[in-house]
């Protein structure tokens, strides 16, 4: 096991705990001696973890304190190498520049030991094809996502029907070769979703949806459930 898994798994060892645990019994849980562990203890109280307590008394994680980025462990750095991979060569511009800006900023505080997992990962993304969207700015569409701002759109269907929509989008999903808005549609009264490379038009607008976006994504997922049971 690496130091810096360990350092994790006292971590949430101490998560469990609201009172005081002694350093036998942590030192025991880690499979380290009583030595170490009292500098594992000094460790994570340099980098910031607000543990009180002292040998002979025990030790508490007092609340608020999150995992700094060093704490990942190697599986948890392949994810985030394989996810970042995905959205750099997949999404849009800006999506693709903050997953690299991300990785970067990963690499300079990991240690040095998971740095090189993380260079080195042997996790690929293959070659794919995203169909063109320039139609619309996914940017607008997160930002109205995130501001719960109604939209008007210019969609065509698949027949190649156009309309006008106003909606409340409040998730955007990426598909291998597609991205769905998620909404509500004014029109419709139901939840749609709309392929973004057939919307010629995106606007948002100064008027929020009247329901909160995390109910409404609740909602939606739970009849997507609904629905598969069914079948």
């Amino acid at each position: 096991m690496s130091r810096s898994q360990r350092l994790l798994d006292l971590l949430q060892i101490l998560r469990t705990h609201r009172r005081p645990v002694s350093g036998a019994e942590l030192a025991r849980a880690t499979a380290v001696s009583l030595r170490t562990l009292y500098r594992d203890i000094a460790t994570l109280q340099s980098q910031g973890a607000n543990i009180e307590g002292e040998a002979g008394v025990g030790y508490v994680l007092r609340p608020g304190y999150l995992l700094p980025p060093l704490m990942f462990t190697e599986a948890e750095i392949e994810a985030l190498v394989l996810g970042s991979r995905w959205v750099a060569g997949r999404a849009d511009g800006p999506m693709a520049d903050a997953a690299r800006a991300a990785l970067a900023k990963i690499s300079a505080v990991v240690p040095d030991e998971l740095g090189e997992e993380l260079e080195n990962s042997t996790l690929l993304i293959g070659p794919g094809k995203v169909l063109d969207m320039n139609n619309v700015d996914l940017g607008s569409v997160r930002t109205a996502i995130r501001s719960q701002s109604k939209a008007q759109i210019d969609y065509g269907d698949e027949a190649g029907r156009s309309s006008k929509r106003t909606i409340w989008p409040f998730a955007l999903a990426f598909f291998d070769q597609v991205r769905v808005i998620v909404a509500w549609c004014e029109l419709r009264q139901d939840f749609r979703s709309f392929r973004a490379d057939r919307v010629m038009a995106f606007h948002a607008l100064a008027t929020r949806y009247p329901r909160n976006r995390q109910s409404l994504l609740k909602e939606w997922r739970a009849l997507q459930k609904k629905t598969a049971d069914k079948n």
